[in-house]
C-alpha cells in the first residue's frame, strides 16, 4: 500500500449534494442527446470529437455543432467537411421535423468545457462554472482550474481548493485572458494547425463587410 501523499497547500473541500444530480454538458435537452447519438459516430470517423450540440429555436431554428480534434485545433475547411458529412446522415435520419440551419464551428479560445478531460487539459487557467443546484449555498464559481481527481473537478477559489462532481455541472467555460490566448496559439502552431494566411484572409473579408 502506498503511503499517503503529503501537501503543504490548502486541501480540497469536496461538497456533498442533498440529492443526486445528473447532467450532460455536451447535449442537454432530449433532442440534443438524440442528435448527438446520430452525429457522434460520423464526427469520430473523420478523426474529430463532438464538443457540444444545441438545437436552438427562435426566429429560425439553428442546429449548432461544435467539434474539435482530440488534441485540439480544427480549421475552417475541416468544419465544412464535418458539416457535409453530418448533413447527409441527418437527411436520412430526419430527427428535426422543421427546417433548420446547420452551423459547425470550433470551440474557440474561451471555449466551453464539456468533457471531464477538458478540465484536466486546461489546468491552471481561469474558468467560470455553474452547477445545476446550490452547492454550499451557491451555484456559480470562478477561479483557477486545479485539474481533476476521479470524477471531481478541482477549482481554486478565494476560500481554497474545492472539488465539484462533474455530474453536478450545468455550464463551464474558460475565461478569455492573455495567457490563455498565448497558450492556445502556441499549441496550434506546435501542432501545425495554425494557418496565419487563412486567418489574415478571414479578418480582411470581415473588415470589408463592416
Amino acid at each position: 500500500m502506498d503511503p499517503p501523499r503529503k501537501s503543504n497547500g490548502p486541501r480540497a473541500r469536496f461538497f456533498v449534494s442533498e440529492r443526486p444530480m445528473s447532467n450532460s454538458l455536451i447535449a442537454k435537452a432530449a433532442i440534443d442527446r438524440r442528435l448527438a447519438e446520430i452525429i457522434t459516430p460520423v464526427i469520430e470517423d473523420l478523426g474529430f470529437e463532438l464538443v457540444r450540440v444545441r438545437l436552438i429555436s427562435g426566429y429560425e431554428i439553428v442546429l449548432q455543432v461544435m467539434a474539435d480534434r482530440p488534441d485540439g485545433g480544427i480549421e475552417v475547411d475541416e468544419c465544412g467537411q464535418i458539416s457535409t458529412a453530418i448533413s447527409a446522415v441527418l437527411d436520412v435520419e430526419d430527427p428535426v421535423l422543421d427546417a433548420y440551419t446547420l452551423e459547425v464551428s470550433s470551440p474557440g479560445i474561451d471555449r466551453p468545457l464539456t468533457r471531464l478531460k477538458d478540465f484536466d487539459m486546461f489546468e491552471g487557467y481561469e474558468v467560470k462554472i455553474e452547477t445545476t443546484e446550490l452547492i454550499d449555498g451557491q451555484r456559480r464559481f470562478k477561479g483557477m482550474l486545479a485539474g481533476i481527481e476521479n470524477d471531481d473537478v478541482l477549482i481554486n477559489i478565494n476560500q481554497g481548493t474545492i472539488g465539484l462532481k462533474f455530474e453536478w455541472l450545468s455550464d463551464a467555460k474558460l475565461v478569455l485572458t492573455d495567457d490563455l490566448i498565448k497558450e492556445m496559439l502556441r499549441q496550434r502552431k506546435a501542432a501545425g494547425t495554425l494557418n496565419e494566411t487563412k486567418f489574415d484572409k478571414i479578418e480582411t473579408e470581415a473588415s470589408e463587410e463592416d
